[in-house]
């Protein structure tokens, strides 16, 4: 049977808003703790933003090209743009929804209420008018709109107002139009004190706020409309590496415009009059369906800050410790000692000379891998740290043991990556303090980004030897997204994965042509080619009657290459199971191309985050790989990556065990992908008790 791009793959925007839907799905959910349903839909409403400011964006970029396709499915942008926009107004009404008749009416049986203008009592109003003048109205930025007034440059996702006027302004003329701007610092929805309201937990939206006191801003003139609104605009950076000299100096010369691309959505008040937002429409040049009416605060990410001014633990998921690595005194004062239940005193070196240690996150603390550098830092031994930086966050005691090793004599070398999405300013201010230090701070290759998770220790030994300590991981070096993201990361002395990490150091520093790796896969290089080798032979092994299996555990499955050679494996009769948290391209369940595969999404608590691929080999020799790429474009053709093997046979067993097994037992949190590009829940079967992946971990590692 022959199938077209469009029949043969899902298109990629499509599938993200799709697993937009399924995060969404968790805010419905009532086995799911109330105030952490209110976060899901907060997330959802972040990722939407991020879909209009990002992936739309660059599909209107797109149509500038005639010859621009959508990959992998090669659609017109115009036509994906169209599908997508109409897919979205439905997901942006479905959250309003959720939020007005789901979630507020369940939090108001909790006794957390937002309180309407329309039911403020005169205690309240009299609180509110207060609150407006002395906390409100000092930070607002009124602005009539005439020929020297003209309509106001407006901030990405920042919240405004468009006021109608009636009347004659100070100086006697007539004024129909004005913006007023919300400064960011302000609160989205302000809690009522006790001596304003009878409730523990009384909300009022700063929009009603504002539309109740708005008129405070035009003594003299009358308010006839007030209607909230906000603007997306595209946050794509604009950076020609191969002509810039500083990727450093041009990325900041970009970042200082990225509030003020151009416009892709707007959000207003679905009590806008049409007249009125059409006029908006017209300032931002924008179209009719690029505006989203909605029934509530244009952000409903904002509404993110509830959770933390209510004490109601039992409406969140029940508190868990991180297991903390047995072998390791986290609170040693020692810098560079750890401690057995023997008491014999070992360094962190001594204990992965003797075994590999592995690390699943968020389960098991990152404190090792910290430790792991500061000992570095401290132990005179220690000649070289390298290291690669994709994000790290602001206050990072990653970055302070690097600084710390290069003060104490150390060869330091950070791979820091500039160009990682939204983190581009920290990334920039923490590139310069390691500079400042002594480390010698490199930005990666022009036209790749520098993805692979990486450090390299290389020590002195017994005999003046020199021994490679390595960290690899599927995740970033982010003391915080390493409490809800789902990695593993291996600290291994094998040397020749430690001559593999050094060669590719090698070559990000000196970009001399380093490709003779023996046990590490690298994009752009090995590994998508190692991927395809290795599904191909799955494939020849199905074909002789051999044993044949495929799992694989990743965020992103897009490339086209890949998905090919997917479906041929299984037209050869190997079984798929593929573990996808987001994108896929890839249909399921085609009738002679795709019926041996399944793909599952699994969503809950943590963001499944592991890349992990299984090949049954045979059943001779199973591989098994961690890494830190999806089967995506971007990071198979355009990025540098690792991927790694599990030699460990006891690790071999648990990583498959803990990050592929359970995930496919799930039937709490997964989602199973159809032939049409949607998702269904997996039901619970009536001879099967209820099980959930990430709450198995929970208890097996608490």
């Amino acid at each position: 049977m022959e199938h077209s791009p469009q029949t043969q793959y899902i298109n990629q925007e499509s599938s993200l808003l799709e697993f937009n839907r399924r995060v969404l799905e968790q805010a419905k959910k009532e086995e799911v703790p109330l105030l952490e349903r209110l976060k899901f839909l907060c997330i959802s409403s972040s990722n939407m933003d991020e879909f209009f400011e990002v992936r739309l964006a660059s599909l209107y970029e797109q149509l500038l090209d005639p010859t621009a396709r959508t990959k992998p499915d090669e659609m017109q942008p115009k036509f994906a743009i169209d599908m997508l926009l109409e897919k979205a107004q439905g997901l942006v009404a479905e959250q309003y929804h959720t939020l007005n008749e789901v979630l507020i009416p369940e939090l108001e049986k909790e006794n957390i209420r937002f309180v309407r203008r329309a039911n403020w009592t005169a205690v309240q109003k009299q609180w509110l008018k207060e609150y407006f003048t002395k906390s409100l109205q000092p930070v607002l930025t009124p602005r009539g709109i005439d020929p020297s007034h003209p309509f106001p440059r407006i901030m990405n996702k920042s919240l405004h107002f468009i006021v109608s006027l009636e009347g004659k302004d100070a100086f006697g003329r007539s004024n129909a139009l004005a913006v007023v701007q919300v400064p960011r610092s302000l609160p989205r929805v302000i809690k009522l004190p006790k001596e304003a309201t009878d409730g523990e937990n009384d909300f009022v939206f700063l929009s009603s706020i504002l539309h109740e006191f708005v008129s405070s801003l035009f003594p003299g003139m009358e308010v006839t409309g007030c209607h909230q609104f906000r603007v997306t605009r595209n946050t794509n950076l604009f950076v020609d590496e191969e002509e810039v000299d500083d990727i450093m100096t041009a990325l900041q010369g970009e970042l200082s415009g990225r509030h003020y691309g151009g416009a892709i959505r707007l959000e207003v008040s679905d009590q806008c009059p049409q007249l009125m937002y059409q006029y908006l429409l017209e300032q931002f040049n924008l179209d009719e369906n690029q505006v989203f009416r909605v029934n509530g605060p244009v952000n409903l990410h904002r509404l993110n800050a509830i959770p933390d001014l209510i004490d109601a633990p039992h409406l969140c998921f029940e508190p868990y410790s991180q297991r903390q690595l047995k072998t390791v005194d986290m609170h040693s004062t020692s810098p560079f000692k750890v401690f057995t239940k023997k008491k014999a005193a070992l360094t962190l070196f001594d204990q992965i000379a003797k075994k590999d240690i592995l690390l699943h996150h968020p389960y098991e603390s990152f404190g090792p891998v910290i430790d792991f550098l500061q000992q570095a830092a401290d132990d005179p031994n220690v000649l070289v740290i390298r290291m690669t930086l994709y994000r790290t966050g602001e206050k990072s005691a990653i970055i302070d043991a690097l600084k710390r090793a290069a003060q104490n004599g150390k060869e330091v070398t950070a791979v820091v990556e500039l160009r990682a999405r939204f983190d581009e300013d920290n990334n920039i201010i923490q590139a310069n303090r390691l500079q400042d230090a002594g480390v010698n701070v490199v930005y990666g290759v022009v036209g790749y980004k520098t993805h692979a998770k990486m450090i390299l220790v290389v020590r002195r030994e017994s005999g003046d030897q020199l021994r490679h300590y390595v960290h690899m991981g599927t995740g970033n070096y982010h003391h915080i997204t390493t409490r809800f993201y789902t990695d593993f990361g291996l600290m291994t002395a094998n040397q020749t994965i430690g001559r593999d990490v050094a060669k590719i150091f090698q070559q990000l520093t000196s970009l001399g042509d380093t490709k003779n790796l023996e046990l590490v896969l690298q994009s752009p290089f090995s590994l998508r080619s190692g991927m395809l080798d290795r599904i191909a032979r799955e494939a020849e092994n199905a074909r002789q009657g051999k044993p044949a299996r495929i799992i694989a555990k990743m965020n992103g499955l897009q490339e086209k290459g890949v998905i090919d050679a997917l479906y041929e494996a299984s037209q050869a009769g190997v079984q798929i199971d593929l573990i996808v948290r987001g994108i896929c391209s890839l249909r399921p369940g085609v009738e002679g191309m795709s019926e041996n595969i399944r793909v599952t999404s699994i969503i809950g608590r943590f963001l499944e985050h592991h890349r992990v691929y299984y090949f049954l080999n045979d059943g001779d020799k199973p591989e098994l790989f961690c890494s830190s790429a999806d089967w995506m474009s971007r990071n198979l053709l355009s990025r540098v990556e690792t991927c790694f093997p599990i030699l460990d046979e006891e690790y071999f067993q648990k990583i498959y065990k803990e990050g592929l097994e359970i995930y496919l037992q799930d039937n709490q949190g997964a989602w199973l992908l159809q032939e049409d590009g949607s998702y269904v829940q997996k039901a619970c079967q009536p001879d099967e008790d209820a099980f959930s992946a990430q709450q198995w971990l929970i208890e097996q590692y608490s």
